[in-house]
């Protein structure tokens, strides 16, 4: 009997499953094609590139689905059985309420052992290939938008415009202008041609672009006088083809830079971060040794020299302001100034390394730790939703959705505050990772003792009678109207 009523439950618990993950996933996806959406459109990628990316990308997105998954399912299970008593049917064969849900318990731990492989050996791998894919999109289709008939500036020191622009990944152009952006000293080239295409460059950090049948418009300008450039004629050169190349470097490396494809922790598992952690540490305790000496040294340049010897005569005293010139004394006193000045500067820019590397530290060990926490989180949101579910006795997509939302809302800030506090140094990086879990596990283990005493944790009536000698002593009486 205990072993179909296992299947039973486990079976209820599925079907809610299945459905809120594919949701929750979809709508965890979309969010990333929001973000990304200017990395997808204009680049010539095909429908099986882009979802490919979209697969490497959503992989991430499991560590917060799964847990939020499992929390609304296990609500909407047993606020199912309590709302068809099929809980209190359960008690009065009984079967108590932890025996009920120890099947769906044990199928969480398989969820959390399942989530923190996945984080520790599939998240990484998708990480590494979707950041080298993005790499390859800056590299091979740099982020041109053209828009034909307008005059655009994408092209690092040069307007282009193109009158028509055809082709599968927009190679061919027609009515093609080119002008190189310079002042009224340098070198004046526009290009006027009546087609033109792309064409792939050897070097990707160049742009190939073959024109056909068109003009150069020339002005050598530089180097010489007023004079001269007045009397300088103007240059028309006509061509059949011309093969022109553009450095697009500047473009492919701001793409990089916005991807932050050097932040390598996030492809590695937790047994190498912890390498990473161990070496970057190590690196930052000897930056911050080579800071502070530096800004002891620069703050006084005698204070080694001091520390290692006595001073075999009496110093020489120092000149007081009060004895000197007028001008002297300014001539000192800004002097003074301007080294206070430069060593604040000096050390505010310190602060603002220090800070970064503190902040990269953090990243690297709330990365970590967040592999094996957030699969301690399924387990927390089981205890919460399953407690829940059969205090409340309300099943459907109705108020345990809006529960279960409220709840997975204060993890979520709970996350990002923490990890901003991290980030700041305010906070140390491994307690950020954990206190989530922390603040939901006693609540979960209370909502869990209630739920086994049969507790009526959202009786209003009880909440009433418990602040009502409150109400009463700050209220006045009011009599009836014929008593007055």
């Amino acid at each position: 009997m205990l072993k179909k009523l296992d299947g039973y439950v486990i079976k209820t618990f599925f079907g809610p499953f299945l459905f809120i993950f594919s949701v929750l996933f979809f709508i965890f996806v979309v969010n990333i094609i929001w973000i990304r959406l200017a990395q997808f459109t204009g680049k010539g990628l095909s429908y099986w590139e882009i979802l490919k990316l979209l697969s490497y990308l959503s992989a991430i997105v499991v560590q917060f689905v799964l847990p939020l998954t499992i929390l609304l399912s296990s609500i909407m299970t047993f606020g199912d059985f309590g709302e068809r008593y099929e809980l209190a049917a359960m008690k009065a064969a009984g079967i108590s309420l932890t025996r009920v849900m120890t099947p769906l318990f044990i199928v969480t731990v398989g969820f959390s052992i399942l989530l923190f492989f996945f984080s520790n050996n599939v998240i990484p791998d998708f990480q590494r290939k979707a950041k080298n894919m993005l790499y390859n999109i800056a590299a091979t289709k740099p982020a041109l938008n053209f828009t034909p008939g307008q005059f655009i500036q994408q092209i690092p020191g040069y307007t282009v415009k193109f009158d028509k622009i055809t082709g599968e990944n927009g190679e061919n152009l027609e009515g093609v202008f080119i002008h190189r952006m310079a002042n009224s000293f340098e070198d004046q080239q526009s290009i006027v041609a009546q087609k033109g295409k792309f064409v792939p460059a050897a070097n990707p950090n160049y742009l190939k672009l073959v024109l056909f049948n068109g003009h150069i418009f020339e002005d050598q300008l530089s180097s010489m006088d007023y004079p001269q450039r007045l009397k300088q004629p103007d240059q028309q050169i006509k061509f059949d083809t011309l093969v022109s190349h553009f450095n697009i470097s500047e473009i492919i490396n701001k793409a990089i830079e916005q991807e932050k494809i050097t932040d390598d922790y996030s492809f590695q598992n937790f047994l190498e971060l912890n390498k990473t952690i161990a070496t970057t540490k190590k690196d930052n305790e000897r930056i911050f040794t080579n800071i502070n000496d530096e800004l002891i040294t620069q703050t006084n340049s005698y204070v080694t020299y001091i520390d290692k010897t006595k001073p075999k005569a009496a110093p020489v005293p120092l000149p007081k302001t009060d004895t000197v010139k007028v001008q002297k004394k300014h001539e000192m006193l800004f002097s003074a100034y301007n080294k206070i000045e430069t060593l604040k500067q000096g050390n505010n820019f310190k602060q603002e390394q220090i800070k970064d590397l503190h902040a990269y530290f953090s990243r690297v060990v709330l990365y970590q730790q967040r592999i094996f926490a957030y699969s301690v989180t399924c387990l927390i949101f089981f205890l919460i939703g399953s407690s829940l579910g059969s205090i409340i006795r309300k099943g459907g997509i109705g108020l345990p959705v809006v529960i279960a939302i409220v709840i997975f809302i204060i993890f979520y800030v709970l996350n990002l505050s923490v990890e901003n506090l991290a980030w700041a140094g305010k906070m140390d990086p491994y307690l950020a990772a954990w206190l989530p879990n922390l603040v939901l596990f006693p609540f979960g283990v209370w909502l869990t003792y209630k739920a086994l005493t049969d507790s009526q944790v959202f009786d209003i009536e009880k909440y009433k009678a418990l602040f009502k000698p409150i109400i009463e002593k700050f209220s006045k009486n009011k009599e009836h109207s014929r008593y007055r």
